[in-house]
């Protein structure tokens, strides 16, 4: 886990830092840092990446900031660095009105990748909602997400948790008008 000294949450908001958070391979890095610190060779055997590759991307997440050294450490007169997440968790830019929402592309991405056998809860369900109702489901799913964050050991098996609420477009009639 991230140390104190780490704020709650990295806004991502230059150019440089959406590209670098919005490929597949930085993403699963950042999840392989989420818990602990580790060096390139460790991150590289986390994600089942050449260490050359691993390099590559560490470095493009530390220098959009996304990641940081937090420690380092002499091994046979090479210098080993420890990375960690820069923040406890990662926001990004809304995506506007048509645009990728990456975080939803990686989170296919990765409960597509997890092991077949493996349980999974995934549900969809549509819902009619008041403003109000719409905002405290919001705001008791991210309490929800906080609680079970603190509550995360890491010596226990990673486990995702991805959650959209959003109302859909409203469906338009051949016409152009709004059914």
């Amino acid at each position: 886990m991230p140390t104190d000294d780490h704020p709650d949450t990295f806004h991502v908001t230059t150019d440089e830092q959406l590209r670098a958070v919005s490929n597949l391979t930085r993403h699963r890095i950042m999840a392989a840092l989420r818990f602990e610190p580790a060096t390139i060779t460790q991150i590289a055997e986390r994600v089942g990446l050449a260490k050359g590759s691993s390099s590559y991307h560490v470095r493009l997440l530390e220098r959009a900031g996304l990641i940081k050294v937090v420690r380092t450490r002499k091994v046979r007169g090479v210098t080993e660095r420890y990375y960690a997440m820069a923040a406890r968790s990662i926001e990004l830019p809304d995506p506007g009105e048509g645009g990728p929402d990456v975080l939803m592309r990686h989170a296919v991405a990765d409960l597509e990748a997890s092991p077949a056998d493996g349980e999974r809860h995934v549900r969809m369900a549509h819902l009619r909602l008041t403003d109000e109702q719409f905002a405290e489901l919001g705001a008791r799913l991210n309490a929800l997400a906080d609680e079970f964050r603190e509550l995360s050991d890491p010596a226990l098996p990673d486990t995702s948790l991805v959650f959209a609420l959003f109302q859909p477009a409203p469906v338009r009639n051949p016409e152009g008008e709004i059914k």
